[in-house]
């Protein structure tokens, strides 16, 4: 997938960015090359693959959930 130039200069209006007619060339392209690299991602087989929240598998360890203070207001 790659940007047109309408489509830069929409992006950059609708995120307030400043983009000269001489910077959106360069900003296509970097925008293309992450959007390259969403599309090799989306070509990962996944199907297998059990959903995590960490790359370790870590247990946070977390404290009682009870009152300590009284409400003084």
């Amino acid at each position: 997938m790659s940007l047109s130039d309408d489509q830069i200069r929409r992006l950059a209006r609708l995120a307030r960015i400043a983009i000269g007619p001489e910077e959106t060339a360069e900003v296509a392209r970097r925008l293309n090359r992450v959007l390259g690299l969403v599309e090799q991602m989306r070509a990962v087989d996944t199907a297998g693959t059990e959903p995590m929240s960490h790359a370790l598998d870590l247990v946070q360890r977390l404290r009682v959930d009870e009152v300590t203070e009284s409400d003084r207001r």
